[in-house]
């Protein structure tokens, strides 16, 4: 019998359409009982459960009824003790063989945590989405940071750190700020796919949710000043890749029209409710 040498914990909402392409990405190039896999059904009020069971009957799938991340990412480290930990969102995909690569630094104590390059497929996006994700991904810290990814993979030593941490709606973005540069490492050799937001609209609810997150991180003391998006970083953006100064009023408009609507959570305290979108998850 294979001892499983990594565990991977997955919280999930909601997410019948897309636990299955999850699952059945993560097993292929990995052997059966290589990794010891937790799905977290949070609150679920569709076939999240029972998609996870059928695409993967070798992992365990816990149900909670609270619909919350934070529960159930506490319920899955709960529950499994094997390290390296993944920490995988359900809606994107990571194969089996790039988690393989994604782990190594970890296992030659090279870092203590990583993440994959990140690819948004853009099919069927609009105009709109596609000009803004063009510049976010330009950006240092998006390029730099283990956020945005879907993914992180921790040693025992750098879990112990992040669950010091207070509770954060922007969970990655507190792992990945947690650790110093030479902690963390992007590993450009394994890719994860994230699906964008199709729409202009859901991309606005996907980007409020991350600048109410930004805001409690840094009123926790968690988000760094460098991952802080500036003026003259823009600049220097356009001024590498002027091809990026048509789509920088698009990414300019839609980060504030975002942090105005976060101001409202924000001063309700409210770093709880989930602005989602459904466009992506098609």
């Amino acid at each position: 019998m294979t001892v499983a040498r990594a565990s991977v914990v997955i919280p999930a909402h909601n997410e019948a359409r897309t636990i299955g392409r999850n699952l059945a990405a993560l097993r292929a190039g990995a052997r059966e009982l290589d990794l010891d896999v937790v799905v977290v059904c949070n609150g679920c009020t569709d076939g999240t459960a029972e998609a996870a069971r059928a695409a993967d009957p070798a992992a365990r799938v816990i149900e909670i009824p609270q619909p919350s991340k934070t529960e159930a990412v506490r319920v899955g480290n709960a529950a499994t003790s094997v390290f390296p930990r993944v920490h995988l969102d359900a809606d994107v995909e990571l194969s089996g063989t790039d988690l393989r690569v994604l782990l190594e630094p970890l296992a030659r104590g090279e870092a203590l945590a990583t993440a994959p390059r990140r690819r948004l497929p853009r099919d069927g996006c609009s105009r709109w989405v596609e000009w803004y994700y063009d510049v976010w991904e330009e950006l240092p810290q998006v390029r730099a940071g283990l956020f945005g990814r879907g993914v992180v993979a921790v040693a025992a030593d750098a879990q112990a750190r992040i669950e010091r941490l207070p509770t954060l709606m922007s969970d990655d973005l507190a792992i990945s700020e947690v650790l110093d540069r030479e902690e963390r490492r992007v590993v450009e050799g394994a890719t994860v796919v994230v699906h964008p937001p199709r729409t202009l609209r859901d991309l606005v609810r996907r980007r409020i949710r991350v600048a109410t997150g930004n805001v409690q991180a840094g009123r926790a003391g968690v988000r760094r000043a460098e991952s802080v998006t500036r003026p003259a970083t823009l600049l220097a953006m356009v001024g590498r890749r002027p091809s990026l100064a048509p789509r920088l009023p698009v990414f300019l408009a839609v980060t504030v029209v975002a942090r105005l609507g976060a101001r409202r959570a924000v001063r309700a305290g409210d770093f709880t409710t989930w602005q989602r979108d459904e466009s992506s998850r098609r």
